[in-house]
């Protein structure tokens, strides 16, 4: 079984490159994405990362977030699926 990871407050600096090697320690990665702003290209601050292995991708959750990367700290914790039945919380502008 996999997991995937979000990975918030991300450095806008960071690619799915450097992600990759950010996660690559806890083992095989299905998955790296970093979110993107189709009209610029550049990151939103956040991306996913699916853990093949779920004890790994524990592991990952528990000794990455919190950890500063380029002065920000990460907040890593498993995605949830999107429940189209319930309403998505207001935006913050």
């Amino acid at each position: 079984m996999s997991k995937k990871l979000y990975v918030g407050n991300l450095p806008y600096s960071v690619t799915q490159e450097k992600l990759k090697e950010l996660f690559s320690a806890y083992g095989a990665l299905d998955e790296v994405m970093v979110i993107v702003f189709k009209d610029t290209g550049r990151s939103k601050g956040f991306g996913f990362v699916t853990v093949q292995d779920d004890a790994q991708a524990d592991k990952a959750v528990q000794e990455m977030n919190g950890k500063e990367i380029e002065g920000r700290q990460l907040k890593v914790n498993e995605a949830q699926p999107l429940d189209s039945n319930k309403p998505r919380p207001p935006r913050r502008r």
